[in-house]
């Protein structure tokens, strides 16, 4: 039984090391399949991040520091919404709702998740998003 502990603890630690990381470097893969040989590490200007899911509610940002001590604004839900009526040109702000249908990905429905093309219920009625809410940190629509 001590074994077994013991055995589990240091498997615990092995896996604490080096972290796996998003990386846009050049692939370690030839077309042929064949390998390249690695000349170096990973640097840090290569590393990506997960994406963003928002989802519909009170609006909550998350802000970061990237390269040169730029920002970027990183959603993990938003509240309202800029719609467009294509018919009277007008453009208003409408709390979302929901999201109805996504043409993306369907289990994003489930999940209440905002994303380009998605349609979501507004106190306007539906609208289409033309943004990206991930990247952006808004939401652009259009009615329909």
């Amino acid at each position: 039984m001590e074994d077994l502990q013991s055995s589990e603890a240091t498997a615990g630690r092995r896996s604490e090391g080096k972290k796996m990381v998003i990386s846009h470097a050049k692939s370690l893969r030839k077309p042929s399949g064949g390998r390249f040989k690695v000349f170096r590490k990973k640097r840090q200007y290569e590393t990506g991040s997960l994406p963003t899911l928002p989802r519909p509610g009170a609006t909550k940002l998350n802000v970061l520091r990237t390269m040169g001590g730029n920002i970027k604004v990183k959603p993990l839900s938003i509240e309202f919404a800029n719609i467009i009526d294509p018919k009277t040109k007008k453009a208003f702000k409408a709390k979302i709702q929901i999201v109805t249908d996504n043409p993306a990905n369907r289990f994003f429905v489930r999940r209440n998740i905002l994303t380009k093309g998605a349609i979501i219920q507004t106190e306007k009625g539906k609208a289409r998003i033309t943004s990206r809410p991930g990247q952006d940190g808004i939401v652009n629509a259009v009615l329909i």
